[in-house]
């Protein structure tokens, strides 16, 4: 009977998944978002797998997925750090900190923070007096910062719930913008226009949320999940407004070793399912492999479809003595390949 539930169960999520997909297919999204650094995964697990994080525990990482999948975690204390060297030379950098203080009791607490260097710019402004027609304004930086705060509880054996706010900061430099303009009276022609201009800061702070939760079914170790991230308000720099990228998830997984009664040694088999619908590109599947050997040896494969690249990634992670590192390597179209590394510690 349990099978039975389970084939019927996991038939009609597929069912949606495809649904879903056969949609995007025929619904192109053009709508427009900014901060989309909020969009880059730098955790090296969840990037091998392709992103398929949401109904997965992650530890402190989890507050870059679904905040429900930290409910559980089983240490007082987890902390991680990731680098990913993303493409155009772009650096993102992450760090996050889970704390279960009286083992759970009264939930669990995290922080979160992600950092972008967009590098080096060179800086020009039009100026048709000059033979160059244009003015150097030397080189400036441009980078991003998100802090977040984050809270999960396990509500009960089956079911837990997340939330997360981040305060945002994306500085993308000054710009010189032309008001006033008028005709220039000195020109005999009367086509020539001039203007004063106006130096503006292109520098916004929006809070943004994230929260999800996560289900246990009860059919051998099957989970659903569900996540909504990047929620914010409209805002503009200058003129058009746009908002964050908001996406919301729907997800399932399961260790597909447990129909096997007796195996040797101690060993899992992973198998995820993520269907993510976005306010501004069309829906993706996400599939997650990761086979894990004695707790100790991580073997991790992906796909996404519509990523970019071609959809692939893999993965190898190490774990022992609470210490565990974790490595992805994603081939990335006419960009060569993007590669993370993740450090965790937990006790």
């Amino acid at each position: 009977m349990k099978k039975m539930i389970y084939v019927i169960v996991v038939g009609v999520f597929m069912g949606c998944l495809l649904l879903n997909s056969g949609y995007a297919q025929e619904n192109q999204k053009l709508a427009q978002s900014g901060f989309q650094f909020l969009s880059v995964v730098s955790d090296a697990r969840a990037a091998a797998m392709a992103e398929a994080m949401t109904s997965l525990q992650n530890g402190s990482s989890a507050l870059f997925f679904n905040p429900a999948g930290m409910a559980e975690m089983a240490n007082f204390i987890d902390v991680t750090a990731s680098i990913n060297q993303w493409i155009a030379d772009i650096k993102h950098q992450t760090f996050s900190l889970a704390v279960r203080p009286a083992k759970g009791q009264y939930g669990v607490l995290g922080f979160s923070i992600q950092y972008v260097d967009y590098g080096d710019f060179y800086g020009t402004r039009v100026n048709n007096s000059v033979p160059l027609g244009y003015d150097d304004l030397g080189i400036f930086k441009l980078n991003a910062l998100a802090l977040g705060v984050g809270y999960a509880k396990q509500l009960t054996d089956r079911f837990s719930v997340g939330g997360q706010v981040k305060w945002v900061r994306q500085d993308l430099g000054q710009s010189t913008i032309a008001i006033n303009i008028r005709p220039d009276t000195t020109d005999p022609t009367g086509q020539r226009r001039i203007a004063d201009t106006s130096l503006i800061s292109n520098k916004l702070t929006p809070l943004v949320f994230d929260f999800g939760t996560q289900f246990k079914t009860g059919i051998k170790s099957l989970v659903f999940g569900m996540s909504v991230r990047n929620f914010s308000k409209d805002m503009k720099y200058s003129t058009e407004g746009f908002q964050t990228p908001l996406v919301f998830t729907l997800g399932i997984s399961m260790n597909v070793l447990d129909f096997f009664e007796e195996l040797p040694l101690d060993q899992s088999l992973v198998v995820s399912v993520d269907a993510s619908q976005y306010s501004d590109h069309p829906e993706q599947i996400k599939v997650g492999l990761e086979y894990r050997l004695m707790n100790i040896l991580s073997l991790r494969g992906g796909y996404a479809n519509d990523n970019g690249g071609n959809g692939m990634s893999l993965g190898i992670g190490v774990s022992q003595f609470g210490f565990a590192f974790d490595y992805a390597y994603t081939p990335f179209g006419v960009f060569d390949k993007v590669q993370r590394v993740t450090a965790r510690f937990s006790f």
